[in-house]
């Protein structure tokens, strides 16, 4: 407790903050729903040409590892291509890996202000700009035994000026279990459980976005003990460890589980990512859930910005930062659960899936007492609705997101977006994306995603991306 700072807050504490402090419609304009329209009529009467009869990778993709009964099995932030074999003996093996993404993206309009949940006016910070924005190069292989297997990953965000290396170790046991230890997912979202870089375009989507957790140190076990059913729980440092040092950290754990049914072929695809670019002529099912728990810091001094990013309020702003949830206090600890459900499903060519999700809030501990409106646990929901139709099949993919919250400050974020992605190699490996998006009051915000903190317009984005 800081004794210099008052002993209660009495301060405005809103809780139905509405508006937009510059005057807009709710609707984007006539143009765009035009274009939305002519692109929906092409999404859903595609060209539909000569396709390989069962799915599959081609001969040339090298978007999946070669040594397929050894998955990183955690994320696909963590799981490399087929890359190329350095290095294979009977006691060891070494394979390097790597993706790459440069990217052009338009946050419009430039300039604009929003109206946060109490009422104060903050300008959007929207971007126009040109980056190599990520890069992954990954070592793997096994060590003495075939079962333990080694990963090394650089990643590098030019975009944010970071560079980290890091890694896990699993030993497979058998089918229904490995045990891995190092930097992992916290299981709160599907796309966090290994369909990276294979989404609509380059990064997540809002809703996704908004509600999920990050990657931090951490211990798991990953199996399918039942045929085609998979499940992966863990134990993590906290929700998100970037920008957090062990020094910060608090004694608390996150732990989450995630599971996956898959009853009709027991997969979804190369990492089970959007798009049928297999073209199975099997309908292939996934139903799953996905739930966190986590004791959240800010993990700084008063006197300092958070080191803690991940979670936001529904208008963008981070609930540890001085004044978020009322005016001169800052909450030092609060309580993340989270929930989600998913579906989805795949069929020559055509994909559809969707997600729903519950988050809460609670147990607010700041450094002076919280006015009683601002105690309140604060629920979101939501949800994010995906379709993909290969209208060329292996060369020429079109989609269409839908997502919104349902929110504790009643301001109804919403996004529809969508795009074309071109594939020159008839691979997954390679993929030009034009990706557009309209966004009514972002809730979420980063320095590397799509979206900035209280946005209403449009984010357009051109991007090339190679994994091998």
């Amino acid at each position: 407790m800081n004794s210099t700072r008052a002993a209660v807050a009495t301060v405005p504490c809103g809780k139905r903050g509405r508006g937009a402090g510059t005057t807009r419609t709710s609707w984007p304009p006539a143009w765009m729903l035009a274009a939305w329209l002519l692109f929906l009529l092409f999404l859903l009467l595609p060209l539909r040409l000569h396709a390989q009869d069962e799915a599959g990778r081609g001969i040339g993709d090298t978007s999946a590892t070669a040594d397929s009964s050894y998955a990183n099995g955690i994320a696909g932030e963590f799981t490399p291509a087929r890359g190329f074999d350095i290095v294979k003996t009977p006691r060891g093996s070494l394979n390097i890996s790597f993706y790459a993404l440069f990217r052009y993206m338009n946050q419009l309009p430039g300039e604009q202000t929003f109206t946060d949940h109490l009422g104060g006016v903050r300008p959007v910070k929207a971007r126009n700009d040109l980056n190599w924005h990520r890069s992954f190069i990954w070592l793997t292989g096994f060590f003495w035994d075939q079962n333990f297997r080694y990963n090394m990953s650089l990643w590098s965000l030019p975009t944010t000026q970071q560079t980290l290396i890091f890694g896990n170790l699993q030993y497979r046991f058998n089918k229904a279990l490995t045990l891995g230890v190092g930097i992992a997912p916290n299981l709160t979202a599907r796309s966090l459980q290994g369909s990276w870089p294979f989404w609509g375009s380059s990064d997540r989507q809002m809703s996704e976005e908004f509600f999920r957790g990050g990657f931090s140190s951490g211990a798991w076990l990953t199996g399918e003990p039942l045929d085609r059913f998979f499940y992966t729980a863990s134990v993590n440092s906290n929700i998100s460890q970037l920008g957090t040092t062990a020094s910060n950290d608090t004694r608390d754990f996150a732990t989450s589980v995630g599971v996956a049914w898959m009853p009709t072929t027991g997969e979804f695809g190369p990492r089970g990512g959007l798009g049928d670019f297999e073209y199975h002529r099997k309908a292939a099912t996934r139903f799953g859930l996905s739930a966190a728990h986590s004791r959240e810091g800010r993990y700084a001094n008063n006197d300092a910005p958070p080191n803690a990013t991940q979670i936001k309020l529904s208008d963008g702003l981070n609930p540890f930062d001085l004044g978020s949830l009322a005016e001169g206090v800052i909450v030092e600890k609060l309580t993340y659960d989270e929930i989600a459900l998913d579906a989805g499903v795949k069929y020559r060519g055509f994909n559809f899936q969707a997600e729903y999700y519950w988050r809460w809030l609670s147990d607010f501990q700041s450094d002076v007492p919280l006015p009683p409106p601002a105690r309140e646990t604060i629920f979101d929901n939501g949800f994010q609705a995906q379709v993909m139709q290969m209208v060329v099949p292996q060369r020429l993919g079109a989609y269409l997101t839908y997502g919104k919250v349902f929110d504790f400050y009643d301001r109804r974020p919403w996004e529809l977006s969508g795009g074309l992605s071109y594939y020159p190699s008839g691979t997954r490996s390679w993929r030009l994306n034009l990706h557009t998006i309209h966004v009514e009051k972002s809730p979420t915000a980063s320095s590397f995603g799509f979206y900035t903190a209280g946005q209403t317009g449009t984010t357009i984005s051109l991007g090339v991306d190679i994994l091998m």
